[in-house]
């Protein structure tokens, strides 16, 4: 593509212009652009969630921590009776 001249971009036009014809052209290019611009505003709203996403804080955690469970052993001291049966 980079050895294209000006006469090779002439043939083309007019290749364009033939399969398409010239009262299709001015449509073809405007839907054209106006698919150019709904990418781009899509493009562009992507960024923007994905920027907005970044910022967004994480909500605290309003739940409180649960009690740690009593781990100790029982105290032998206290009189326990299943100490004292075994054998």
């Amino acid at each position: 593509m980079g050895n294209m001249t000006g006469w090779h971009l002439l043939i083309v036009l007019a290749v364009i212009l033939l399969l398409f014809g010239a009262a299709k052209l001015p449509a073809l290019a405007r839907s054209m652009g106006q698919s150019a611009r709904v990418f781009k505003g899509e493009m562009k709203a992507m960024k923007d969630d994905d920027a907005a996403a970044d910022t967004t804080p994480t909500p605290a955690n309003d739940v409180a921590p649960s009690p740690k469970p009593n781990l100790t052993p029982p105290d032998s001291a206290s009189g326990s009776s299943s100490s004292s049966t075994r054998q």
